[in-house]
């Protein structure tokens, strides 16, 4: 093979790669049944500073651990937010991690924010909805991190466990996150730097 060829092979298996990186049929799909019962756990503590992360200066405000089923994921390339949180990921639990709750919403994700729409009716109530999934911007505490959030795949089941922070660029800017789960719009995401991550095992 040409030298020519060779790096038309390269280029196209890195693009295939990526690709299936983030291609949308990288799901797992289960059996109807809420697979999530749990709800996540927030314990307020004195604001306290966390290691800076990409330019960013973090102040702890709140214990957070979260178990859910992961709704989706998306990837941030551009932007000064990139440093400090390169991938969103929602997290549905209670009646939004049932397959046969799920399978009747569009879910989606972009501009920072989780989407989730019908058709006619939906399946569960607009406010259970709002208090049973939550965008989650991520902080990778470590290595660890990173990697399983790389990884994730809708469907899965994953355990978050760190804290919810608010955060100051090196230009002066702001990022907080919210401490309630039934708010929405702007400013309603968790900005969530996360120690630890456990991805369950799927079929």
């Amino acid at each position: 093979m040409s030298l020519k060829g060779i790096i038309k092979f390269l280029l196209t298996a890195v693009v295939g790669f990526g690709v299936y990186s983030v291609w949308p049929w990288r799901v797992v799909h289960h059996a109807p049944g809420v697979l999530v019962g749990s709800q996540p756990f927030q314990k307020a503590i004195a604001p306290k500073a966390l290691p800076e992360v990409g330019g960013w200066k973090l102040t702890a405000v709140a214990e957070y651990e979260i178990r859910g089923r992961v709704l989706g994921t998306k990837r941030y390339f551009a932007g000064e937010n990139t440093s400090l949180v390169p991938v969103d990921v929602s997290l549905g639990w209670a009646r939004m991690s049932d397959e046969a709750v799920l399978s009747k919403f569009d879910l989606s994700m972009g501009n920072r924010f989780f989407f989730y729409e019908w058709r006619n009716e939906p399946a569960i109530p607009p406010q259970e909805i709002k208090v049973s999934a939550a965008n989650n911007h991520i902080i990778a505490a470590n290595a660890d991190v990173r990697s399983a959030v790389r990884w994730l795949k809708a469907g899965q089941i994953v355990s978050f466990k760190g804290y919810l922070v608010n955060a100051v660029s090196a230009t002066g800017g702001t990022w907080n996150s919210s401490l309630r789960r039934d708010d929405d719009g702007n400013g309603a995401c968790e900005l969530f730097y996360v120690e630890s991550a456990k991805v369950e095992q799927s079929r």
